[in-house]
């Protein structure tokens, strides 16, 4: 896919992939698009990490990784891993690794205005599309050609585009496009001088 999206003329490495676990898409990513940056879907992460620890405690463990992904920037997001590390560490070491290995990737989305993180800390919006293509392909049970397949998903898509949110802070593309940098979701004070002169 990435590299079909590159032939067919996207030339430029997008800013940011965002993805789950899916180590093959890491992968063909790191070769096709080197310079693209890695956001891991919190979602799929907060799933993985619950995974690791017992019932009882996973309600709680879930409110303290929402205070990581909420945080209003880096430096209290980077404390609020230290607090879970420190608070489940004993008991629950495999969660702790499990959101430790990827701190980085975790926090990848506030190099990018503030406007844009509820976009770019899940693939959710993405996978609802494809679950409901999903949920009517599977109904039509092998009536389908390779046409009428392409078809059926291009409406089915079609249709789910309606009910899409808009994206939040498309003034801020032409920035990121110009390469300024933001720091904790705010164009950086160096970008700032630079507009002004």
């Amino acid at each position: 896919m990435l590299v079909d999206l590159k032939a067919r003329g996207l030339a430029i490495a997008p800013e940011l992939a965002i993805g789950d676990g899916a180590l093959g898409f890491w992968k063909a990513m790191d070769e096709v698009f080197p310079s693209t940056r890695h956001q891991r879907c919190w979602l799929h992460k907060t799933r993985n990490i619950l995974n690791k620890a017992a019932k009882s405690v996973q309600p709680g463990m879930k409110k303290d990784l929402a205070e990581i992904w909420m945080s209003p920037d880096r430096a209290a997001a980077e404390k609020a891993i230290d607090v879970f590390a420190a608070k489940y560490g004993a008991k629950y070491p495999k969660a702790v690794e499990c959101l430790e290995k990827d701190r980085m990737p975790l926090l990848a989305f506030y190099d990018f205005p503030a406007e844009h993180w509820v976009h770019l800390r899940t693939t959710n919006p993405i996978e609802s599309v494809f679950a409901t293509v999903r949920h009517r392909t599977v109904r039509a049970k092998g009536a389908l050609s390779a046409t009428t397949a392409k078809l059926m998903v291009f409406k089915l898509v079609m249709a789910a585009a309606k009910t899409w949110r808009r994206l939040k802070g498309e003034n801020q593309l032409p920035k990121l496009i110009s390469g300024i940098k933001f720091i904790d979701g705010v164009q950086s004070p160096e970008a700032v001088s630079q507009t002004a002169a």
